[in-house]
């Protein structure tokens, strides 16, 4: 590897040549100059590691430099050991600062502690840089009704400071939607961090959580800080926190409170000004009701609740997002894939008990198992065994005998609702045109306006028989 390249700016002949000397005895690769002017010239074509710069210089102060853009780490040095010299250059950017004349271990040490430093937050900002360029690429997809519901829902709750409850089956998407609350927010600067609620046992998940001090319990042996130190001014996302355990849910409940926690082991109080969004695919109310979750812990999580629809719910966004995952999967660029119309009519047509993340996992396998062909089509398609083994039928439920136009205009509602009000999907399913589709809506009175409202209302079930 190429050693760090020290410049060392010191108008003091003999202190610049020990030190450029001394500098390369370390290791590092060091040039000397001694005025503002050729420091400059240099910084024009070179871009050093570090800068050891004199307070002092013939034509001028180190601190005009010090306060240009685009330095590397600075050690700043000073003759007087001005204690407000050395605060107005660690104000205007230095990284650190040591007093002539100058000790050769207290240099080497501080020198490698400053390029330590600058490497961790070259590398921070370089993980940062990749993150928020992987949730760019994670969009939220769909035009359906319920999905512009779950958008506005999102860009009225960001820019508060409210604490969020995404309800939703597993698999819909809820992480994606408390990732979108921290970008619209104004912590969207600060780290989102998420935590797994049901991955770890209690101690664990609590030492993850709130972090521990050296000794709180066999194998620690430092001390550990916790996620809710590190979401500090941003976002810290509980993934199903229904699973927490009760003395878990307490101290929760102290942060959401009063914004003090304690890591695990230890007496002292510490703050930390963290959002929490949480999720989960439990019914909390129920839960609280029947003690196994803390009701006034349900209360300060769901002060905003936001639900997500199943997949079934919303068959209207499953062609874009098949579109959206055949655009962005990261396996194979070979061919643009498409998936035929006999396909697209299987996989709008399927439960999707998976959502969102079955779909996915569908897809990409009928990219790989259709091979050099640019269609899927049906025989690429592998859902689940159940799906496989188990037949779809269909329950009517009526407190009378009905008449024939009954049953239709109530096997009617169900298709409605199954295909969210898409009348071609409606038509084919019925084995009808679009016409007489449009004919049969007009006869019960479905509308554009009261479609979806009917569609809800509707008696009939999709069972497993």
């Amino acid at each position: 590897m190429t050693a760090p390249n020290i410049l060392v700016i010191e108008d003091d002949t003999l202190l610049n040549k020990f030190l450029v000397q001394n500098l390369q005895n370390m290791g590092y690769q060091a040039h000397g100059v001694s005025h503002l002017a050729a420091t400059r010239d240099f910084l024009k074509s070179n871009e050093p590691s570090l800068i050891l710069l004199d307070g002092h210089l013939p034509d001028g102060s180190g601190m005009d430099l010090l306060r240009d853009n685009g330095l590397p780490p600075v050690v700043f040095l000073t003759a007087y050991g001005s204690v407000r010299e050395a605060v107005q250059a660690i104000k205007a950017g230095a990284a650190e600062y040591l007093v002539k004349p100058i000790d050769l271990d207290e240099l080497e040490v501080t020198i490698k502690r400053v390029l330590e430093n600058a490497a961790i937050r070259q590398d921070y900002q370089f993980c940062r840089s990749q993150f928020q360029n992987q949730q760019r690429t994670k969009t939220m997809v769909g035009h359906s009704l319920s999905m512009k519901k779950v958008q506005d829902h999102i860009r009225a709750v960001a820019p508060t400071d409210m604490s969020v409850l995404i309800q939703g089956e597993s698999g819909v998407g809820k992480e994606l939607v408390a990732a979108e609350i921290h970008r619209l927010s104004e912590r969207s600067q600060r780290n989102f961090v998420a935590l797994d609620c049901c991955s770890l046992q209690e101690k664990l998940f609590e030492s993850e959580l709130f972090g521990h001090e050296k000794g709180a319990f066999t194998g620690a042996d430092r001390q550990k800080k916790g996620l809710i130190e590190g979401a500090d001014g941003g976002t810290l996302f509980l993934d199903e926190i229904g699973e927490i355990e009760a003395p878990i849910q307490a101290k929760l409940l102290r942060v959401l409170e009063t914004g003090h926690f304690r890591r695990l082991g230890g007496t002292k109080d510490l703050s930390a000004d963290v959002r929490i969004v949480a999720a989960t695919n439990q019914n909390l109310e129920e839960m609280s009701r029947k003690g196994s979750f803390r009701l006034d812990l349900y209360y300060r999580l769901s002060a905003f609740v936001v639900t997500v629809p199943a997949l079934r719910e919303r068959r209207d966004d499953i062609a874009d997002l098949v579109e959206y995952f055949l655009s962005n999967h990261k396996f194979s660029r070979r061919l643009n894939k498409k998936m035929s119309h006999t396909a697209m009519k299987e996989v709008i047509a399927y439960s999707w008990p998976g959502n969102i993340r079955e779909l996915k996992n569908v897809v990409e396998r009928a990219v790989i198992l259709s091979g050099d062909k640019s269609e899927i089509r049906p025989e690429h398609l592998t859902f689940s065994s159940m799906h496989k083994t188990l037949q779809t039928g269909f329950e009517l439920s009526f407190d009378h005998e009905p008449t024939l136009e009954e049953i239709e205009e109530h096997y009617l509602k169900f298709l409605l609702k199954k295909y969210s009000g898409h009348r071609k999907n409606v038509a084919e399913t019925l084995g009808i045109s679009e016409r007489n589709t449009y004919r049969l809506l007009k006869k019960y009175g479905f509308s554009e306006d009261n479609m979806p409202e009917l569609a809800r209302t509707v008696s009939c079930r999709e069972v497993l028989v």
